[in-house]
C-alpha cells in the first residue's frame, strides 16, 4: 500500500483556527460500516448511539505547556524548543525538536524567559534533540509559568489564556501530552452525565501524545511506516469492563491505539493500517485528520478506505470544520 492512497484534496478555509465557545456544538458525521453510509448530525446526539453494555474508552491524558520560546545564551538568535517526551523520571531530560535545528549544536544554552535554560545533549534527525532543562525548584512549575500551549503548526496564530483551558479535555487529568486528544475535545460533564445515564460503562486509559501520533510519515509505503513510541497506561479496571462490554467505544484514535497495543506494555509505537484485526475497538469517535496521515490510514483500517474517504469529501463539500479544533465522526 502507498500512503499517497490516503490523501484527499481539503481548501484551507476549513481548517479550523479558532475552538467554539460550546465544546458540545459540534457537527459529528455518523459513518455506519455496515450500510456503507454516512450522515449528518450534531454532537450532543452523541449519547443516542450508546447503549446499555456498551464500554466508552476515553484517554485521559494532560496537555502541559511543551512548546518554549527562548533566545540563545550568549547570543540574540530566537529558538523555539517544543518538548515530545521525557527521558529521566525527574522530567529533566527531554527529547525535542528545536528550530533552527542546524544551528543548535551540542552544548548549546537556550534561555526560556526567567524561569529555565534548555542545553542541547545530542543531535538527532529531522530536527530532533536531546536537551535537559535546568530551573529552579519542579520543572512543570517553571514550564507553567514560561511554556506555551502546544497548538499544531496548521493554526495559524499564537496561542491565547483561553487554550489553556480549550486545548484540554474536561476529563483530562494524567499530565504528560504534547498534544491533546482531540476526539475528547467535544466533552462536556452535561454531555458525559448523558452517556452515563444510557446505562454504558465510562472508562478510561492514557496515552501520552508524542512524536507516534502527530509526526509527518517519511515513506510512502505503508509497509516500511515506523512510529515513535509512546507511553501508555490501560489499568486492569479498564481491561475488566472492557471484556465484559458488548461493544467498546473508544473515543478517539489515541484510545484505539491504546486499547488495540498488547496488554500490559507501558510504551507503544503500534500502526495500524488496513488489513488490521481489531481486537478491542467496535465503534469510534474521532476528528478529522491530516491527509497522508498515520491516523487517517488507522481509520481507513476500521472504516474502510473507500467509504472513508467518501466520507472526508462529503465532509469537504457540507464544510465540517477540520483537526483539532474542527468537528468530528463516529464510526459505527
Amino acid at each position: 500500500m502507498l500512503l499517497s492512497d490516503f490523501d484527499f484534496e481539503l481548501p484551507p478555509e476549513l481548517i479550523a483556527q479558532e475552538a467554539i465557545e460550546d465544546r458540545s456544538a459540534s457537527r459529528m458525521l455518523v459513518v455506519d460500516r455496515a450500510a456503507g453510509t454516512f450522515t449528518d448530525h450534531a454532537f450532543r446526539e452523541f449519547p443516542q448511539y450508546l447503549r446499555p453494555g456498551d464500554c466508552m474508552v476515553m484517554n485521559n491524558t494532560r496537555v502541559f505547556p511543551s512548546r518554549l520560546l527562548g533566545t540563545r545564551v550568549g547570543g540574540t538568535g530566537e529558538v523555539e524548543i517544543f518538548l515530545t517526551k521525557a527521558l529521566d523520571a525527574e522530567c529533566s531530560t527531554w527529547n525535542a525538536l528545536v528550530r533552527p535545528g542546524k544551528k543548535m549544536r551540542v552544548g548549546e544554552r537556550v534561555r526560556i524567559g526567567d524561569a529555565l535554560i534548555a542545553e542541547v545533549l545530542d543531535r538527532g534527525e529531522f530536527g530532533e534533540r536531546t536537551v535537559r532543562l535546568e530551573c529552579e525548584g519542579d520543572v512543570f512549575a517553571a514550564l507553567e509559568r514560561v511554556g506555551h500551549v502546544p497548538l499544531p503548526p496548521y493554526i495559524r496564530r499564537a496561542d491565547t489564556a483561553g487554550d489553556r483551558e480549550r486545548y484540554q479535555t474536561v476529563f483530562a487529568k494524567e499530565r504528560g501530552s504534547v498534544a491533546a486528544p482531540t476526539a475528547g475535545l467535544h466533552f462536556t460533564p452535561e454531555v458525559l452525565e448523558a452517556c452515563r445515564a444510557t446505562g454504558a460503562d465510562i472508562a478510561q486509559v492514557t496515552l501520552h501524545v508524542g512524536l507516534g501520533t502527530f509526526a509527518p510519515l517519511r515513506t510512502d509505503v505503508i509497509e516500511e511506516v515506523k512510529l515513535h513510541r509512546e507511553s501508555i497506561s490501560v489499568p486492569p479496571e479498564t481491561i475488566a469492563a472492557m471484556d465484559r462490554a458488548k461493544r467498546v467505544v473508544a473515543i478517539g484514535t489515541t484510545s484505539v491505539r491504546a486499547i488495540e497495543s498488547p496488554e500490559g506494555v507501558s510504551e507503544t509505537d503500534i500502526f495500524i493500517s488496513p488489513g488490521y484485526k481489531f481486537r478491542r475497538t467496535g465503534a469510534m469517535l474521532t476528528n478529522f485528520h491530516l491527509p497522508k496521515s498515520s491516523l487517517l490510514v488507522l481509520v481507513c483500517a476500521f472504516g474502510g478506505t473507500e467509504l472513508m474517504l467518501a466520507a472526508y469529501r462529503h465532509a469537504v463539500e457540507q464544510k465540517y470544520r477540520f483537526f483539532s479544533y474542527g468537528d468530528c465522526m463516529l464510526i459505527i
